[in-house]
């Protein structure tokens, strides 16, 4: 059966997918979905995902939508991918059941609030929302802490003290890489003290090479786009 994924490069949950695919070797169509132009509104895409939201994918008869139910699916699905994406074990499985809960509660509550509103907004022709991106970032530090103080165990290199990544680490790490289309500045300010962090997400692109650079190449363009945004906004005040 062929496989469509439909994503946006600059989605989070979307990379997360993509990069499954790719470095499990699972042969896909990509479907590009642009948020900027609100492509996901439209009449068409709501066939795929009555929500409105990437990414979502198309399996043959099979649709499905929500990036950690398509994690699951994929690493279920096709046979080649490794066990450690998605283990066996039931009670390893529950495990990473429990980081991806508490991803959508609080690591993504707090990186999407905040880069949302203290530059990516300006793409959506908005203005920049100082007071929700100072209290979405109290939210991102707190998830950022909890990783390095909870979910990162032990010595290992990834999410619950594995030796290897699972998918756990595939939609977190690329919750985290969302920051890096903020300045300069406010990136090291929030990342910067976080070395554990920075050494994981090291470690997976190493896991991943080349497919993690790749999907994430997009982020500087974006950065210098938004940059000039800013100061476009900036010289209408």
């Amino acid at each position: 059966m062929a496989l469509k994924l439909y994503v946006d490069r600059m989605s989070q949950p979307s990379r997360a997918i993509l990069l499954l695919c790719k470095v499990s070797g699972i042969e896909f169509e990509e479907v590009k979905i642009q948020i900027t132009k609100s492509e996901h509104k439209s009449s068409e895409f709501a066939e795929i995902n009555p929500m409105k939201q990437v990414p979502a994918i198309v399996h043959g008869d099979f649709k499905l939508f929500e990036s950690h139910a398509i994690l699951i699916y994929l690493a279920s699905a096709f046979p080649g991918v490794a066990d450690h994406w998605y283990p066996a074990d039931v009670r390893k499985r529950a495990k990473v059941h429990s980081v991806l809960d508490w991803h959508h509660s609080n690591l993504r509550r707090g990186s999407a609030g905040y880069v949302l509103n203290s530059t990516i907004i300006l793409a959506f022709g908005q203005p920049i929302n100082p007071k929700l991106a100072a209290e979405t970032e109290k939210i991102l530090s707190a998830s950022l802490a909890a990783i390095e103080s909870f979910w990162l165990q032990d010595d290992a290199p990834f999410l619950l003290g594995n030796s290897q990544p699972s998918i756990a680490d595939l939609a977190l790490a690329c919750e985290v890489m969302q920051i890096e289309v903020v300045d300069e500045k406010d990136r090291e300010r929030i990342l910067g003290p976080h070395k554990r962090i920075l050494k994981w997400i090291e470690d997976l692109k190493n896991a991943t090479e080349p497919h993690f650079d790749e999907l994430h190449s997009i982020m500087l363009p974006v950065r210098e786009k938004l940059k000039e945004l800013k100061v476009q906004a900036a010289t209408k005040l």
